[in-house]
């Protein structure tokens, strides 16, 4: 519980108890005149007062009016900020998600959905969070990251997060039942949206497939082959690891597809020298759903995915020669 709320709570009873016992000490009441003496000067109803009162018990008076007073204006500040900052922080957040296009959105800010929109902010995405969790509101905002709060299994909430306009969604809860009831939710409301989701049990993956996910990732068994490369083959996966975890580091490994405006559309690889213009290196490309490794007489097509490394310059370099921002991506 928030302390604050905890504080409006406590405080009430705090008062009355140093209302009675000071009454009790200051003016030999009992209990009953004492607490009637208390609840008639906190709640300034205008009472006359239960016995005439010594000039000891009038300065106790004032003392417990004033700390009545206070408290009530510190109750109405909370409630005030509380409701206003809300509201306006809300309306501040739609406002920015309305502004948005080609953004990715994820769902469930758990330990999956920390990582994932960490490396997509390293990598300049725009990111929408969806999170059912209220409690999680405070760690959102002091990340300053673009996030509802809301069940991601209604269209509304998925609406609001613009899935209309995204590019892509990461669906990064738990439950397995729970994200494909996502994935079915968002293919509905957006045929071309690139959707990738968690999935706990495998078995579960062909069905995953089917509501409509493009890619189904199980983070147990993506880290269970991970450790074993690691002990395989240690180098190569140091080298990997570097180039798409580290944000550290000079080299990144990025794909770009290139847009039917390129001018690299209709050249060969040789022909377009990609690696003495910019200094990327390609390492494989993606056409049509099949990868290869591109030749140099391979004629480079609009929408051929590149899949390339280099360093953020140079990439920057060649994602202009693609007309396709990354970011887009």
């Amino acid at each position: 519980m928030n302390r604050r709320v905890l504080a409006l709570i406590l405080i009430p009873f705090l008062l009355f108890a140093f209302g009675t016992v000071g009454y009790m000490l200051i003016e030999k009441w009992s209990v009953i005149d004492a607490f009637y003496m208390t609840a008639i000067t906190l709640t300034t109803v205008g009472f006359g007062e239960v016995r005439t009162l010594t000039t000891g018990g009038r300065i106790f008076t004032v003392v417990l009016l004033v700390a009545g007073v206070a408290f009530v204006a510190y109750g109405l500040e909370y409630l005030l900020t509380a409701n206003l900052g809300d509201t306006w922080r809300k309306r501040r957040m739609m406002q920015t998600i309305e502004n948005l296009e080609n953004h990715v959105i994820v769902s469930g800010y758990g330990r999956v959905g920390q990582s994932a929109v960490a490396s997509l902010l390293n990598s300049k995405r725009k990111v929408v969070v969806i999170e059912k969790d209220p409690e999680k509101t405070a760690e959102l905002d002091q990340l300053d990251l673009t996030y509802l709060i809301g069940d991601a299994t209604r269209d509304e909430v998925l609406q609001q997060a613009g899935i209309d306009r995204a590019w892509g969604m990461l669906i990064c809860t738990g439950d397995d039942s729970r994200n494909l009831f996502i994935v079915l939710s968002a293919r509905a409301l957006n045929n071309n949206l690139y959707i990738v989701t968690r999935s706990v049990d495998a078995e579960n993956d062909r069905k995953m497939r089917r509501a409509g996910a493009n890619r189904v990732v199980s983070p147990y068994q993506i880290g269970g082959q991970h450790m074993a490369n690691i002990v395989i083959r240690p180098h190569v996966t140091d080298f990997f690891d570097v180039v798409t975890l580290d944000g550290g580091i000079e080299l990144w490994v990025e794909e770009l597809i290139i847009g039917e405006t390129s001018s690299l559309v209709g050249k060969t690889v040789g022909e377009a020298n990609i690696r003495q213009e910019t200094g990327v290196s390609i390492i494989a490309m993606l056409r049509e759903n099949h990868s290869s490794i591109p030749k140099a007489h391979t004629q480079l097509q609009a929408g051929d995915e590149l899949i390339v490394v280099g360093t953020r310059e140079q990439l920057a370099k060649l994602e202009k020669l693609t007309g396709v921002e990354v970011a887009h991506l």
